[in-house]
């Protein structure tokens, strides 16, 4: 079970690749639930909130480096318009 601290220590290629597997193994199990009985039900939960902690690091990153992108066009911004006066 890899918890929320491990994934972001991770990088993101690393992220993705551990979304992919979770969502190909909650496909599969969603498959053999429909044709056979699950030996453990709750394995597919466990991968839904893998995959969900995946993707609440991935957005907290990508938010992250908005708010540093608009700090750092905002300080160019504020610059220019320093120095064009």
């Amino acid at each position: 079970m890899t918890k929320a601290t491990e994934l972001r220590e991770m990088s993101d290629e690393q992220i993705r690749l551990v979304w992919k597997d979770a969502a190909e193994s909650l496909f599969r199990l969603r498959i053999q639930s429909q044709t056979e009985k699950l030996a453990s039900p709750s394995e597919m939960q466990k991968q839904r909130k893998l995959i969900a902690r995946c993707q609440t690091v991935l957005g907290e990153r990508s938010r992250e480096s908005a708010v540093s992108d608009e700090g750092t066009s905002t300080e160019t911004d504020s610059t220019s318009t320093v120095s064009n006066n």
